[in-house]
Order: structure tokens, then C-alpha cells, then sequence
């Protein structure tokens, strides 16, 4: 599945990163905690948050993700996208709790190890 796929799927707003659209989502990660993402996010998940300052950026170019979903109606600010732009790091918003967004994404099969 393409971070493109989920956009469709969950009608999410594209807001950065479009030339990173294509990338392939292998799992999801829900966090807020920088340190602990850095530590813990698997490669190519996508990134449920509610942060929206720049250093999101910096950890997901780390952890190689997919996406970063900015969840519960938070909205990046303007040097978090021109950063995102820069490393094609897609940058999606959803209006809802990020708890809603995580059980429909493992519902779909996103991290679900019966889907692998």
C-alpha cells in the first residue's frame, strides 16, 4: 500500500510532501513523545501525531517513514512544511482523534501481522 492509497482511503489532506506520495507504508506508529518515536517507530510507518513544529520532519527522515498524519484537527506550521517539501516527507491532516484513524488503519491491515 502507497501513502497516495490512504489519502484516497481516509480522505486525508495532502498539505506537504506530495513528490513522497508513492512511498510504501509497511506499518503505523502513534505517538507524541519525540525520544520515544526515535526509538521505537519501525521503517516505513506512517506517523500519527498531533505535533506540528518542525522537528517532526527531522524524526521521520530519521526512522525512514512513510507519512506523517498530524491528527485531531492540529495544523503544522509554515517552516514544518517548506521542511517537509525539502525531504518529501508527505504531511497529511485528519480532523479526527488519532485513535479513530489507528483502528481503521490496522482494520485496513496497516502493522495487522494477519495481513502480512
Amino acid at each position: 500500500m502507497q501513502v497516495k492509497d490512504l489519502v484516497e482511503q481516509f480522505d486525508l489532506e495532502v498539505v506537504a510532501g506530495n513528490k513522497g506520495l508513492d512511498r510504501q507504508v509497511k506499518d503505523g506508529y502513534c505517538g507524541d513523545l519525540l525520544s520515544e518515536i526515535m526509538a521505537n517507530a519501525p521503517e516505513g510507518s506512517v506517523w500519527l501525531t498531533i505535533q506540528g513544529h518542525q522537528n517532526i520532519v527531522a524524526v521521520a527522515v530519521l526512522r525512514e517513514m512513510a507519512a506523517i498524519i498530524i491528527a485531531g484537527g492540529q495544523t503544522p506550521d509554515q517552516e514544518t512544511l517548506q521542511k517537509a517539501e525539502q525531504e518529501k516527507i508527505p504531511i497529511l491532516l485528519w480532523p479526527h482523534s488519532a485513535y479513530k484513524l489507528a483502528g481503521r488503519l490496522y482494520g485496513l491491515g496497516v502493522g495487522n501481522p494477519q495481513s502480512d
